[in-house]
């Protein structure tokens, strides 16, 4: 007998009568006899397609149609494309561009995936199996083996029997890249050399900085310290929100800062390209053109929201974080008799992403 410290009651050993009990317990022991066993795999039901030649003719129909679509819409993306021109402008006309274009697309790639989905489900082979896998490289009576299992495949599928449900496959993969192809060609202009276009902007010798979006010139006593303004060539709102407006802002935007003189470190050859602490970079970062629109300064920092690639206006706009491979290119300014802020010439570098890395 032995005496609990905690509550002062006798507690007497359990004799192995009990213990045997115990252990034959269901609530403290593990019945081994109670197993569960492998039920197997359920039985095979046969679908309508594997018993009846009708439905097997009607879903192989059903299989190639889609595909036949996915080709149809590919087309009607490039034709769409060409019968909606959006080079106006007009926000309708960029509407119904996107619209039809988006619905074409949109066909040629669900076709083929309710096409391939439909062939699976219903007409390849349907029956069940255990694949089991090696870690090491097989023999070679097993790699002759793995030959017969992509025939047997081939067998299984149809690919090479259903020739007409692998030519329109064929033919829905092939067209469906088309207007892909066609959109991005659609990207420069079709009777102009777009290299010569994209490097040169509207910033010219004496042409005065005007603010964004309201094209009023900037006098230099305007730029505070600290202060950062969204920048456009004088002149640009004159042409509407027309063609070629949106051309040309989006290569000539830029960043304008001022910062205390003593925090620049400028080259010697582009010491003249700022005017009282006051630099001028442009907005579009050199990663894959998003634009650059947040200043932080006290780092002298300035950040691409999208890639998080930041730049370093107190040295040229050398990067210091991000995926972007070059800095910012500046815009050499001066003022003008009248105290506004003017270029001196035109970027002497070409704007934007990495495309310019390749000429």
């Amino acid at each position: 007998m032995a005496q609990d410290d905690n509550g002062g009651k006798d507690i007497t050993a359990a004799d192995s009568s009990g213990l045997a009990h115990a252990e034959e317990s269901a609530g403290l022991a593990v019945i081994t006899r109670d197993a569960l066993t492998d039920p197997g795999l359920p039985p095979h039901r046969a679908r309508v397609t594997d018993v009846d030649p009708k439905a097997e003719k009607r879903a192989e129909r059903t299989v190639y149609t889609l595909f036949y679509l996915s080709i149809v819409g590919s087309i009607w993306a490039v034709a769409a494309y060409m019968l909606f021109p959006m080079e106006s402008n007009d926000v309708g006309d960029v509407r119904l561009n996107n619209m039809f274009v988006g619905l074409g697309i949109t066909l040629g790639l669900l076709a083929i995936g309710i096409g391939a989905v439909h062939w699976a489900k219903a007409l390849m082979s349907d029956k069940e199996g255990i694949d089991v896998r090696h870690a090491t490289r097989g023999t070679e009576e097993t790699r002759a083996r793995a030959v017969e299992i992509f025939e047997e495949a081939n067998e299984e599928s149809g690919f090479g029997r259903r020739t007409l449900i692998r030519n329109t496959l064929i033919g829905a993969l092939v067209a469906f890249p088309l207007p892909a192809v066609v959109l991005f060609r659609g990207l420069a202009p079709q009777d102009q050399n777009p290299v010569e276009l994209l490097s040169h902007t509207m910033w010219a010798k004496g042409t005065r900085l005007a603010s964004d979006p309201s094209g009023a010139p900037i006098k230099a006593s305007d730029v505070t310290l600290g202060s950062a303004f969204h920048v456009i060539p004088e002149g640009l709102t004159d042409l509407g929100h027309g063609e070629g407006y949106l051309e040309e802002k989006a290569k000539a935007v830029v960043l304008l800062m001022r910062l205390k003189p003593e925090d620049l470190h400028e080259l010697p050859e582009r010491a003249g390209w700022s005017y009282d602490g006051i630099v001028a970079y442009s907005k579009i970062c050199t990663h894959v053109g998003c634009p650059v629109a947040l200043y932080e300064q006290q780092t002298h920092h300035l950040l691409c929201p999208c890639h998080q690639s930041q730049f370093d206006v107190s040295n040229h706009c050398e990067v210091i974080f991000g995926p972007a491979a070059r800095a910012l290119p500046q815009l050499p300014i001066a003022v003008d008799d009248e105290g506004y802020l003017i270029a001196q010439s035109d970027f002497t570098e070409p704007v934007g992403p990495s495309f310019w890395e390749r000429h």
